[in-house]
C-alpha cells in the first residue's frame, strides 16, 4: 500500500515533475542570458540582477509546493469559493491601492518586488469552475449552469479590464477548451470561432468583399441543402445569421477606432501590417523576429546573443523571452523547448483523463488551457503571428507572480493526481 501521507511517495506523477524542473531550469538560464553583459560578467547568483531575483522566486517557489503538497487534498475543494472570493477581493483592492506600472494599475509594490493579484485570479477561477461543475446534476446545456459558469469566467474579467490589463483577461478564453469537454453545446465556440475570424478579416479586407463572401456562403448553404430543409424557417434563419455577420463586420471598425485604445490599436495594425512603422509601433516585432531569425539552425551559443544583449528586443528576459532562445539556441533549441512544453500539456491531459473525481478532472482542463493558452500567444507574438499583449511564457518569463501562479496552478493539480494514485494502488 502506498503512504498515503506522504506527499513526497511515488504517488507524485515523477515525469511531470521532471518537466517541470527542465522548464524552469532552462528558463532561469535564459533569463540569465537575457541581462548578461560582456563587459561586467555578472553572476547567474547576483541579486541585483533578474537572473539572481529570478532564483530567489524559484526558492520561494519551492517552499510554496511543499506546502500544497503537504495539505490535504481536500483542502482545495473545500475552500475552492473561498479562494475566489479572495482573489476577487484582491483585484478591487488594486484598483484602489495598487501600483500603475506600464499603464496598469494591477499590482501590488513591495519596495523593489511587485505581486500581481491577476495572475492568481486564474488559479481561483480554476478551483471554482471545477468545484462549480463537480455539483450533481449541473449540465452545460442547461442555460442556467451555463449563465453561472460565465458569471465566474466574466466577473475577474471586468475587474482585470478596469486595471487595464488586457493580456490577463484574455487567458481567460482558454477555459472554453475546459468547458467544451465538459460538455458545452459545440453552437457556442462555432460562433467564438466564427466571430474571431470575421473580425481578422474585416481587418485585411475591405467591407464589400467581405459582405459578397458571406452572401455568396449563404447561396452555397442553401444549395447544399437538402430539399425537404429548404422551409421559410431555415431560409429566414439563414438570411438573419447573414446579416448578423455583416452588422459585426460593420462593427469591427467603430470597435478598433473607438474602443480600444491608441496601442492596442496600433498592436492590431502590427499584426495585420507588420511593415508599418517598423522603427515605431512595428519595433517590438520586428526586432523579435530578426532575433529570432538569426538564431538559424543551431544559434549563436549560450550568452552569445547580440540581438538581445544590447537592448535591441524589449522586455526581453519577460515577455519576449523565447527571442533569446531562438537567437542562442536556433531552430533546434526553440523545438527542444516547444517538446518539453508539448509534453508537459500532452502529460496534464493525459492524466486529467484518468481522475476518478470530476473536480480533479475539470481542474486538470483548466491547468492545461491557461499553460497552452499562454505559450500559443507569447510565442506567437514574438514571430508576428500574434497581437503583442504582454503575457509571459510559463516558467520562462522573469517574474514572481507569474511563475508562483504557473507553478500553484500545476502542482494543485499533481497534488489532486497523487490521490488518485494512491486509492488506485490500495
Amino acid at each position: 500500500m502506498a503512504r498515503q501521507n506522504d506527499p513526497f511517495s511515488q504517488n507524485i506523477d515523477w515525469l511531470t515533475l521532471l518537466l517541470y524542473l527542465c522548464l524552469v531550469t532552462l528558463g532561469w538560464l535564459n533569463v540569465y542570458a537575457a541581462v548578461y553583459t560582456p563587459e561586467f560578467h555578472t553572476s547567474p547568483f547576483d541579486m541585483s540582477t533578474n537572473a539572481g531575483k529570478q532564483l530567489m522566486w524559484i526558492g520561494t517557489t519551492a517552499i510554496l509546493i511543499i506546502c500544497i503538497l503537504v495539505v490535504n487534498h481536500t483542502f482545495f475543494d473545500t475552500f475552492a469559493f473561498v479562494f475566489y472570493g479572495f482573489m476577487i477581493l484582491m483585484l478591487i483592492l488594486v484598483l484602489v491601492a495598487g501600483s500603475n506600472i506600464n499603464g496598469s494599475r494591477s499590482w501590488f509594490k513591495f519596495g523593489s518586488f511587485q505581486i500581481q493579484p491577476a495572475e492568481f485570479t486564474k488559479v481561483a477561477t480554476a478551483l471554482a469552475l471545477a468545484k462549480y461543475l463537480d455539483v450533481p446534476g449541473i449540465n452545460l446545456s442547461k442555460q442556467k449552469d451555463l449563465l453561472y459558469v460565465a458569471g465566474i469566467i466574466i466577473l475577474p474579467c471586468l475587474l482585470i479590464i478596469a486595471s487595464n490589463e488586457t493580456g490577463s483577461t484574455l487567458v481567460f478564453a482558454s477555459f472554453a477548451i475546459m468547458l467544451y469537454r465538459e460538455g458545452l453545446p459545440s453552437w457556442i465556440p462555432a460562433v467564438g470561432l466564427s466571430a474571431v475570424a470575421l473580425f481578422i478579416l474585416a481587418l485585411i479586407f475591405p467591407k464589400l468583399y467581405i459582405f459578397i463572401g458571406i452572401g455568396v456562403l449563404a447561396v452555397l448553404v442553401i444549395l447544399v441543402m437538402p430539399r425537404y430543409n429548404r422551409t421559410i424557417a431555415n431560409l429566414l434563419a439563414i438570411g438573419v445569421v447573414g446579416i448578423g455577420m455583416m452588422i459585426f463586420v460593420t462593427g469591427v471598425d467603430f470597435f478598433v477606432n473607438n474602443v480600444l485604445q491608441k496601442h492596442q490599436r496600433n498592436r492590431i495594425k502590427v499584426l495585420v501590417d507588420p511593415t508599418i512603422d517598423p522603427l515605431g509601433v512595428g519595433w517590438n516585432v520586428t526586432q523579435a523576429k530578426i532575433a529570432i531569425g538569426s538564431g538559424r539552425l543551431q544559434g549563436k551559443g549560450f550568452l552569445e546573443g547580440t540581438q538581445t544583449k544590447f537592448d535591441f528586443v524589449p522586455e526581453q528576459s519577460t515577455d519576449f523571452i523565447f527571442c533569446t532562445i531562438g537567437e542562442e539556441h536556433g531552430f533546434i533549441g526553440a523545438l527542444v523547448v516547444i517538446s518539453l512544453f508539448i509534453a508537459l500539456l500532452t502529460r496534464i491531459v493525459i492524466l486529467a483523463e484518468k481522475q476518478r473525481t470530476k473536480f480533479a478532472r475539470v481542474y486538470g482542463y483548466c491547468v492545461a488551457g491557461i499553460i497552452f493558452f499562454h505559450i500559443m500567444v507569447n510565442i506567437g507574438m514574438t514571430i508576428g503571428l500574434m497581437p503583442v499583449i504582454g503575457i509571459p511564457l510559463p516558467f520562462f518569463s522573469y517574474g514572481g507572480s507569474s511563475l508562483w501562479s504557473f507553478s500553484i496552478l500545476l502542482f494543485i493539480f499533481l497534488k489532486l493526481d497523487s490521490r488518485r494514485v494512491a486509492f488506485t494502488r490500495r
